[in-house]
């Protein structure tokens, strides 16, 4: 009797998180206008959380595209959207960088650093996440990536010497309530509001962030 309880909430918590994956993914195309696409995600074997792909030693379990093609794949439909994630309830939302926006990577600890001198300076912020990885993605207009190694050089740094790096044209993020395996779920550190719908330009935030990674070495 235990086992036949215990099994009917676990599929019933499954479907719940499948549905609200569909909803969310749904959501960040309604409101934001943002591409989606469905990614990998998370299988029990063993009593082990894997990945969908069926490497027992996937770098980010649940968390990365399903098939090569994703990027044909990726869609700004409401329609096709909720098709999508009605096929694979429990697929990772995945957003495609290089169209709406681009993003800046950094480690978790500079990124916040880098937040509080922003917010200290009253720079206009974008979405930020925060992945179980500590790792933070800053959103900006998309084209960030051609110009920010220049921005940084132009700076002082050597952009190999940080560790910051720009996703544009052919990578993506994941998006919350993602879940990284058993590492937990990608966050939002500044959620998408309507006050922060308009991105700012990777310009704008280059010096906060490449003096946090210079101080973060």
């Amino acid at each position: 009797m235990e086992e036949t309880i215990a099994g009917t909430e676990s599929a019933q918590i499954s479907r719940q998180r499948g549905e609200a994956l569909r909803e969310t993914a749904v959501r960040y195309v309604e409101e934001r206008h943002w591409d989606v696409f469905p990614g990998t995600w998370l299988v029990t074997a063993g009593g082990a959380r894997l990945c969908s792909c069926g490497d027992p030693a996937c770098p980010v379990p649940g968390a990365h595209p399903a098939r090569p093609d994703w990027a044909g794949l990726a869609t700004g439909s409401v329609t096709v959207a909720q098709r999508l994630w009605s096929l694979q309830p429990e697929a990772s939302v995945l957003l495609p960088t290089g169209r709406s926006f681009d993003a800046i990577e950094v480690p978790e600890t500079a990124g916040f650093l880098a937040l509080a001198r922003m917010r200290r300076m009253d720079l206009a912020l974008g979405p930020v996440t925060c992945t179980p990885d500590r790792r933070m993605h800053f959103f900006v207009l998309p084209g960030a990536a051609a110009k920010v190694p220049g921005l940084v050089r132009a700076l002082g740094w050597p952009p190999a010497s940080l560790d910051l790096s720009t996703l544009g044209e052919g990578a993506y993020v994941a998006a919350p309530p993602t879940r990284v395996g058993s590492r937990g779920a990608v966050q939002w550190a500044c959620r998408p509001t309507p006050a922060n719908r308009w991105l700012p330009d990777a310009e704008e935030l280059i010096s906060p962030l490449a003096y946090a990674c210079g101080r973060d070495r």
